[in-house]
């Protein structure tokens, strides 16, 4: 098995990836609040992540993938201020907090799916796991890290020395703000809320030893991560956001709890940006998967455009570059097509052992802290080597199940050789093409031939209009059916 490296935020290094048990690992990733969309800043993480799991998959390690989804607890500041997110939008919408969690569940799955992101193997909903939280909170109470407030239960960080060194926080120059003037009683403006108990009119509350209320936002990770991987698992993964706060607070949970850390690896996204800005309602710029579509673009064109980041990177968002993307993978989808209706030869050992190469090559760019990008230029290399098409095919299907481009769901179609009758091009397309179109391919070439690129990309247009979708090869453009 290769050797993966990746970086670690709790040590701020590279470091070689070596699973607690043998063969097998434990991925947490925090998952959606689901009161709103989820945009494709969101779901630029879940692709880098799902390209993780899949990856140590390929790597033949057997993952369980645990997600969980917030439906509770989680104020509109992640410093517990401000009103519960979930509240927040059943008020905006009128419905119940129960609806617009199940209405909001929904549309991150859909775009889960329309990304080709498998699903986690638990996916966790908060309230459907209040016994877990409260038993964890009654373990960290027992351990001596809580005090109450009028607020409720606050975890004690001082009792924990090391809780600003995950964030490299310098308490010194943290200000209270508006945490102290909502609870006075707190020790340090950064001790954090476990369990509430003075918002008696909360749509959503639960019994528990210190009356009703409801979790924090930072336990539910605690408690879910435990009971589905243990005390201490393999990898833990979220957006560079929850450093300071969430992931912090967690960390310190799990020293509170069972006094040990709880991942060994800590993975944080960086964020895809639009005109360079963070993605958000607030801003205004929200994108969803559902956009993308009503534009006219495929999902994995998005998916594709992902993959040329790394995730510790991050990217800006497009429409141009996401042009550049379906461009890509619609070439892509068309030579893999055309590989797999080859007949099948025998492999010489000289192309046998180039085969090899351009695996390990393939695995090696991974292994370097999933560098993506480059993996995916070996695809390329691949589709341009001169090793047998139906072996490129068998190949690149293999590097598929780490790049979920949706490559062996590709359907054939029978293409017809069209000879245009001026320009004399060949055109490739399906059967039974209209007089109309063919005098408009024809045309394009003929402006082709002739420089006039800018009179050719408008009859590209006007082509697509009709319902077709042109991509150029060396020997002759091809049109498929949108």
């Amino acid at each position: 098995m290769a050797d993966l490296y990746l970086t670690n935020t709790l040590t701020r290094k590279k470091e070689k990836f070596v699973p607690i048990k043998e063969g097998k690992v434990g991925v947490y990733s925090c998952g959606p609040t689901v009161y709103w969309n989820q945009h494709i800043g969101h779901m630029y993480a879940y692709v880098q992540w799902d390209i993780l799991v899949r990856f140590l998959r390929y790597l033949g390690y057997e993952v369980k993938w645990v997600m969980n989804i917030t439906d509770v607890g989680h104020m509109t500041s992640d410093e517990d201020t401000g009103e519960d997110k979930m509240e927040k939008g059943a008020k905006r919408e009128g419905l119940s907090v129960w609806d617009i969690a199940n209405k909001y569940i929904k549309q991150f799955l859909d775009s889960m799916d329309a990304l080709n992101i498998k699903r986690p193997d638990v996916l966790s909903r908060a309230t459907e796991h209040i016994p877990e939280q409260i038993e964890i909170i009654k373990q960290i109470e027992k351990n001596g890290y809580i005090y109450r407030t009028q607020t409720g239960l606050v975890f004690d960080t001082s009792k924990f020395k090391n809780y600003p060194d995950f964030a490299k926080l310098d308490l010194k120059k943290q200000k209270a703000g508006a945490r102290v003037e909502v609870d006075t009683d707190k020790k340090l403006p950064w001790d954090f809320l476990l369990w509430v108990t003075n918002q008696p009119n909360h749509i959503m509350l639960w019994d528990s030893p210190w009356g009703k209320g409801f979790p924090g936002w930072h336990i539910e990770c605690t408690a879910m991560s435990v009971k589905y991987l243990g005390e201490q698992f393999d990898i833990h993964t979220g957006g560079k956001e929850h450093v300071a706060v969430h992931h912090t607070n967690e960390i310190a949970q799990g020293y509170g709890a069972y006094g040990k850390k709880l991942a060994n690896f800590w993975l944080h996204n960086e964020w895809m940006t639009l005109k360079g800005e963070k993605i958000s309602k607030s801003l205004g710029n929200m994108v969803t998967v559902e956009n993308v579509e009503e534009k006219g673009y495929k999902p994995l064109a998005l998916r594709y455009l992902i993959l040329n980041s790394n995730y510790r990177k991050g990217m800006d968002f497009t429409w141009e570059a996401l042009d550049s993307a379906q461009a890509a993978h619609d070439k892509l989808t068309y030579l893999m097509q055309s590989f797999r209706t080859s007949n099948r030869t025998v492999l010489s050992s000289e192309k046998e052992l180039k085969v090899e190469k351009y695996r390990e090559f393939f695995v090696n760019a991974l292994c370097d802290d999933l560098n993506v990008a480059k993996a995916l230029g070996v695809v390329w290399e691949v589709v341009k080597s001169n090793i047998p098409s139906e072996d490129k095919y068998d190949l690149l299907i293999s590097f598929d199940e780490v790049l979920g481009l949706g490559l062996s769901s590709i359907q054939l179609e029978t293409d017809v050789s069209y000879t245009l009758p001026e320009s004399g091009i060949k055109l490739f397309a399906p059967p039974s093409l209209s007089d109309e179109i063919i005098q408009k391919m024809d045309s394009r070439e003929k402006e082709r031939a002739k420089g006039n690129y800018e009179k050719a990309d408008e009859i590209r247009v006007e082509i697509e209009k009709i319902g077709y979708k042109l991509l150029d090869f060396q020997n002759g453009p091809k049109l498929t059916k949108i």
